[in-house]
This record gives C-alpha cells, structure tokens and sequence, in this order.
C-alpha cells in the first residue's frame, strides 16, 4: 500500500486502503495478551487499529495511561510502522477529571493566560440538564458549547497525537454539540486539533471520525470519514438466534477536510458494544420477545461471541459480503478485541477445564491467548479472498436515486415505473417483512434500457420464494413466466446451496422477464 500523506492531508486511495484493513481493537492498550495480539495483527495483515486507546471511564492515572498509550504505539509499530492507531475521546465526562491539572500549553493555545488549575466538571456539562444528559453518578454528556469543554477535548488529543496516534474516533458527536447551533465551535476546535497534527502526529495528520451518517456544512465535510454500527432483523425460522443485517441511512459525502469530493464518504461499520446482554434465561422470555431486544438480547458484540465458531465464521462472510454490496464506500471493521460487558462466556481451556470470558479476541486460542475465539484466520482468508466484490456486485449508493422518475419506452411510448418492489419468502433474509410487495428495502434500481436490477447477500442456504411487483402494487406481478398475475399466490421459487451467497435479481419491465443468478466468489 502506498501510505504517502501528510500536512493535514491524506487522498482517497489511501485513505480507503487503511479503512478496507480496518478492526476494532478496542483497549488493546490494556491488553494482557498483547503479545499474541501483535502477532495476530501482523498475521491477518491489519493496518488501522480502532478504539486501540482511549477511555470512558478515566484510569486512576491519567499520566500513566498516555505513557501506556504511547508504549502500546510504539510496539505495534516495531511489528508494522504503517499501521495506524485510533484512540477515542468519547462523550462522557465523569468528576474524576477535576484531579487532572489544565496543562498551561492548552490556556495558550486558546490564547487565553494560563491559570492554575484543574479541570471543573460543572463548566463542562448541560445547564438546563436535558433528560439523558446528567447522570445520576455526577458525569454526563459535555456540552461543546462550553469552552471547558472544548479545553478537555483538546488537552486529550493532543496527548493521543504526541504517544503516536493518527487518528481519534470522537464519540457521539450529534450529543455534546446539541447547543453549539451551526457547530461552529466544534468546527473551530476540531480545526486546532488537525493544525496540531499537522506539525506533531508521526506522519503529519490526524483522521477524525465519529457514529454519525456525516455532518456538512455549506458543502465542507467534518470528518474525514464516517463509522456506524450495524442494523438488524431476527430470523425467526432458522435456528440459533440468527439473524440479517438491514441498510439503514448512508455516509454525506461533500468535501473532505484533505480537499477531494465526493458524493459519499467512505465509512467503516462496525460490531458495537453498550452493555453485554440483556436477558436472564431463568425469566423464560418468549423466544419472539427476545429477538427484538436489541440483537437477540445481547448488544452486537455480545451476540456475535455468544455464536458457536461455526457461526461466527459465517457471520463474518456474511457482514464482509453484505457491506460491500450494500454501500460500496463502506468497510466491515473487522472485530479482533471488544468488551463483552456484562456478558460472560464459558471458554474452554486445557484438561477440558472452563474459564468466563468477558472480553471478545479473535485470536486462535493458544499459549499466548488462552481464552481466543478464533476468528483470526477467517479475517485474514476473507481478506486475501476478496475479488472486487464491491465494484461486481455493489448496488448504488443508499443515497442514489432509484432512477426512472421520467423515464419512457422509445419503441411504445409506455412510461417505465419509478418503484419496482421485489418480494416473497426471500424477504426478511435480506432485512424486510417477507411477501411485503411495498418493502423499500428490496426496491429496485433502474439501470436504463427498460432495465431494474438489485443485488442481495443471502446468508442462510434454502429454498425462496419471489416475484416483482412493478409500481408496488398487486395489479401487475411477474415471476415464473413473462405473463402477468393479479394477486401475491404465484411466485417463482430460487434454491441457494449456501449460506452467504450474492445474488443478482435482473427486471425487464418491456419483455416482463425476471431473472435471478448467483454471483460467485468475494
């Protein structure tokens, strides 16, 4: 990879090959198998560690924890000096900050004169103390609006920056701007975090990102590319807490802070975590009510540990599939360490002894990493795997028009329809309501010509049922033949032979053909 960047700037290529090589490794700075970790990432070929450092709730040391910070950098980059590390600086403060002492180089960077002392927790947090936002234990949301705020975010950057990080995921930047109306503080201080780096960070630059669908102002982009977690539907009639993942919004595009444009940013998706799991199996919970409690009862990563090997393997094609042919700037960041909170998971370990685990890694269990779940080699096939999968098989961007708004059959004068619908049993597979002749999720895209086309990741091999309802209705649906049905009763039927498979559905509104094949390979 050509890794050339710097003085604040990085381009798109470059950009999208750290993102396509991306996991979350979130606390590997705390990491007591860090070792085997190190080893597991120059073996799978990782080049963008996520969540690497960082902390929600500070460490009793703040000090020690840059100094941790800084230690952890510099031995990843014996093993690989192209690789990048994330950090985070989230949005939660808690009272513990008013131990830590506002070094006199953040006062001057403010141009404001130094004063001596700590941070104040009340200057940080919402005045009005909006539902949510102040919690019960004194922390809560900060308020970027507030300029101790601002002094808070800038003293942890700039220390994440000088221990050797290029990039910092900012949290849940949609919260702690909610006063700063037209962000134009958050803009200014985000500006003195990039100028910083620009002189200091290893390589000239630092990349911000945060959970958000992107933020635009007057045509210039905020981050310099976009993270979300993913979305879900529960399959309720295969067994093992299954489930499909559903699109849900799209990456802003604009122009990025290194001055390209784009009409999407690229973004990463990721397994997120908030809490571990949510059920007690002693409350006997209807199967139906537990599958539509966040993922299966569990957060998502909490629900991809709880999964036999097999299945998470799976998954993992799966989501890697899915994200390249559901938004083509976007990127499975691939989860190789991640809290599992409240969630503990029987392990198995030597002399078919057990041990919990409360921390999902991916490594192969061994010597260096007893309690690994072994995802390891899979990230790294999928990787080596991959055949332009995205550019192939990837449907336009979820922002794109569905096409055909004033479109007209040259030889018959016959407007086309804007919305062609596909359903049947195929449906909830792929995220929607099954025979939903009016589902958006699975709306077709014309691609000119009298021809609409959609393309799906099916995750679980079978027998489906389909048809095409053009303007969405029951009036007019095609399937087995080119004669049209009034009604949903006749639909043709598909056999998928494997679990993850691509599949390209090809719609002829003039010669009233429907057809389905399988795109084969990653």
């Amino acid at each position: 990879m050509n890794h050339s960047m710097g003085n604040g700037c990085i381009s798109r290529d470059v950009l999208e090959g750290f993102l396509s090589r991306a996991v979350t490794a979130a606390d590997l700075v705390n990491s007591e198998t860090l070792s085997d970790d190190l080893r597991m990432i120059k073996n799978i070929g990782a080049k963008f560690l996520g969540r690497a450092s960082g902390v929600w709730l500070l460490e009793a040391d703040d000090g020690e924890h840059f100094r941790k910070s800084k230690t952890l950098a510099e031995r990843v980059h014996e093993v690989d000096p192209d690789i990048m590390l994330q950090t985070c600086i989230f949005e939660a403060v808690f009272p513990d900050v008013e131990k830590i002492k506002i070094p006199d180089w953040v006062f001057k960077a403010f141009q404001l004169p130094a004063e001596d002392r700590n941070f104040r927790i009340a200057d940080m947090l919402f005045d009005e103390n909006p539902q949510g936002f102040v919690w019960d234990d004194g922390g809560g949301i900060p308020n970027m609006n507030k300029l101790e705020t601002q002094f808070w975010f800038y003293y942890r950057a700039v220390n994440y920056i000088d221990a050797g990080y290029e990039a910092i995921h900012m949290g849940q930047i949609h919260l702690y701007t909610a006063e700063d109306f037209g962000l134009k503080k958050t803009i200014a201080l985000f500006q003195m975090i990039r100028d910083y780096a620009s002189e200091h960070a290893r390589r000239g630059i630092v990349l911000l990102d945060a959970h958000t669908h992107g933020v635009n102002i007057e045509g210039k982009l905020l981050f310099d590319f976009h993270s979300m977690p993913y979305s879900r539907m529960p399959i309720l009639d295969v067994p093992c807490d299954k489930l499909a993942l559903v699109q849900e919004g799209f990456s802003e595009g604009g122009m990025t802070p290194s001055g390209w444009s784009c009409d999407s940013l690229p973004m990463l998706m990721e397994l997120d975590n908030w809490g571990g799991k949510f059920f007690d199996e002693q409350a006997n919970i209807p199967n139906e009510r537990r599958a539509w409690t966040e993922w299966w009862g569990y957060d998502q990563i909490a629900w991809f540990a709880s999964q036999d090997d097999e299945s998470r393997n799976r998954f993992l094609e799966y989501a890697f599939k899915w994200t390249a042919v559901n938004n083509v700037n976007a990127y499975l960041q691939m989860p190789i360490r991640r809290t599992l909170g409240s969630y503990h998971v029987p392990m198995p370990t030597g002399s078919a002894g057990e041990e919990l685990s409360n921390c999902y890694q991916a490594n192969q269990a061994g010597e260096g990493c007893p309690l690994g779940f072994g995802q390891e080699e899979k990230i790294r096939s999928l990787w080596q795997a991959e055949q332009n999968l995205r550019h192939r098989a990837g449907n336009p961007l979820p922002n794109t028009s569905y096409g055909a708004d004033d479109s007209y059959d040259p030889e018959t004068g016959i407007k086309l329809p804007a919305r062609v619908i596909l359903y049947g049993s195929f449906q909830h597979h792929v995220g929607a309501f099954s025979h939903d002749s009016n589902s958006e999720t699975t709306r077709m895209y014309y691609i000119g010509n009298g021809i609409y086309r959609r393309a799906f990741v099916m995750p679980f091999k079978g027998t489906y049922t389909y048809a095409v309802a053009p303007y969405g209705t029951l009036s007019q649906t095609y399937s087995i033949d080119e004669y049209p049905r009034s009604g949903s009763s006749t639909k043709a039927t598909m056999n998928i032979e494997q679990d993850n498979t691509v599949i390209e559905f090809i719609f002829d509104f003039m010669k009233r053909s429907l057809k389905v094949q399988v795109i084969e390979g990653l």
